[in-house]
């Protein structure tokens, strides 16, 4: 199974992290610089934690030079990919139940 997933990355910032939806994606801030790929690197290793997949199941299969990337991750399936990022995010994944109500 693998999982495609686009990116929009600001690249030089604060930290590494999540910061929001981006269409059918996420936006992405890296605190790498993107200067000789150093930012292309923090990203797949970056995802690689976030998913729990060696760096060698991280893929930059499009827009290697550009803001917008599509990233491609071997075992894992997007749904789960999408739950570990926004855990990664402090959030906890909405799990279709409702709270009880008081009476």
């Amino acid at each position: 199974m693998k999982a495609r997933l686009t990116l929009k990355v600001h690249a030089g910032a604060r930290k590494s992290e999540f910061a929001g939806p981006y269409g059918d994606g996420w936006t992405l801030r890296v605190a790498a610089p993107p200067v000789d790929g150093k930012a292309n690197q923090a990203i797949v290793q970056f995802l690689a934690g976030v998913a729990g997949v060696r760096t060698s199941a991280v893929r930059i299969v499009s827009g290697a030079a550009a803001r917008t990337k599509i990233v491609e991750i071997e075992g894992v399936a997007r749904a789960s990919l999408d739950r570990a990022i926004l855990e990664s995010d402090g959030h906890s994944p909405h799990s279709g139940s409702a709270a009880p109500r008081k009476a």
